[in-house]
């Protein structure tokens, strides 16, 4: 393994078992550096890690060695992954508020590297809705975790939060990396959010997406070393950093900017949701009421953007499109699949809880030619992985 992974140890018991996991990722041929919050060093000390690691431990954001590096700042940018392990929930707290006030918390905030967490704590502190509203925010923003277990834990419960083994951890820290590497060279275009069509100049006809599941993948794509194109209608989101971004409002503009753009794409995933069809006639003011007379508009089939993307596609491409059902989603989602000339779709039924609109977390099939997966409920960027592990696996290259 060579990479260098920075590695938060924060104030909890359990850091007595991320000496091994610093062992492991040795013995893997990492380069590890540890920072250590000063409660952690109540239960273990710093030499202990610098022992195994071979490499001085950072604990004080204004201590400067033989170097005119900025600790955090250098820390930060030479990671090619940040693992903290244990997690606790003052750490998901301040990273959820973006508070700096110490070397890990300062680092954390200025990577532009992986971030993986392995949360350790008391049950009740992990299932506090403070705490898991934290996490819905980190894992939002494309944070990922491991973990926690279930089990006796050191204050003599058993429940949830105890943190994953280290066999387990540096697993993950593998699959990610081995994950960074899979879609380098690839260009990835997503298509995210709703399109309007307009009716006048103030009203507009649209749906209930939000773009967070677009969004997640083309984070997840960059993350993946994919050249990424993100074409969204109007979300209330941040484009992911790294993407090139095309903002269109009706469907016949992304329609326009996917003929455009289709041809030079390895892969293209259609997350957003345009409008189906579009008023006939726009009005050039306001339209007013008539004193209770009713209001009638005639409205016209969109074109089908998926299709005529299909009708384009070039030698090795890989098409990947989604079904938002609300009834019969997978025979629905089969049937598009073929119509569509897609090899890949993502179903899923919105009207089950927590796979609706405008949430964090979504439950999907991956539906191809040969079969069908089954996912469970899972966050929008859990399931970004999985469906661009489930691309590579049907372009023939490893998913993570």
């Amino acid at each position: 393994m060579n990479a260098n992974i920075v590695l938060g140890v924060t104030g909890g018991i359990a850091a007595y078992k991320t000496v091994e996991v610093v062992s492991r990722l040795n013995k893997l041929g990492a380069n590890v550096d540890v920072i250590m919050t000063q409660n952690a060093t109540q239960f273990v000390t710093p030499l202990t890690f610098e022992t195994i690691s071979h490499r001085p431990v950072t604990l004080d954001t204004f201590k400067r060695e033989q170097s005119w590096e900025v600790g955090h700042v250098a820390l930060a940018q030479k990671a090619d992954l940040v693992l903290v392990a244990p997690a606790t929930a003052n750490l998901l707290a301040k990273m959820a508020l973006g508070i700096a006030d110490d070397m890990l918390t300062t680092t954390l905030l200025a990577t532009k590297a992986p971030i993986l967490l392995a949360p350790a704590m008391n049950t009740a502190m992990w299932e506090a809705e403070a705490t898991q509203q934290n996490l819905r925010k980190l894992l939002a923003r494309g944070v990922y975790t491991v973990g926690p277990d279930s089990g006796l834990l050191a204050c003599r419960d058993v429940g949830a939060g105890r943190m994953s083994e280290p066999e387990v951890i540096v697993a993950e820290v593998e699959r990610l990396l081995l994950a960074r590497q899979a879609m380098a060279g690839l260009r990835v275009l997503v298509t995210a959010g709703p399109t309007r069509e307009p009716l006048d100049p103030v009203r507009f006809m649209s749906n209930r997406s939000s773009g967070k599941m677009g969004y997640a993948i083309a984070a997840e794509a960059v993350q993946r070393g994919a050249s990424v194109t993100l074409v969204s209608g109007p979300t209330a989101l941040d484009a992911p950093e790294g993407v090139a971004l095309t903002q269109i409002q009706t469907t016949q503009e992304l329609l326009d900017a996917m003929l455009r753009l289709c041809d030079a794409q390895d892969v293209i995933i259609q997350a957003a949701a345009p409008a189906d069809y579009r008023f006939v006639e726009v009005s050039a003011q306001k339209l007013k009421k008539r004193n209770g007379e009713p209001r009638t508009v005639t409205m016209v089939e969109n074109p089908d953007v998926a299709q005529a993307v299909a009708a384009r596609k070039q030698a090795g491409q890989t098409l990947v499109g989604f079904a938002a059902e609300t009834n019969n989603a997978i025979a629905n989602a089969q049937r598009k699949l073929r119509q569509k000339g897609l090899d890949l779709i993502v179903a899923n039924d919105v009207t089950l809880e927590g796979a609706g609109f405008d949430v964090d977390t979504n439950i999907a099939t991956l539906i191809h030619e040969n079969g069908l997966t089954p996912l469970p409920l899972m966050s929008k960027h859990a399931l970004a992985a999985e469906i661009l592990d489930a691309v590579m696996t049907l372009r023939g290259g490893a998913g993570s």
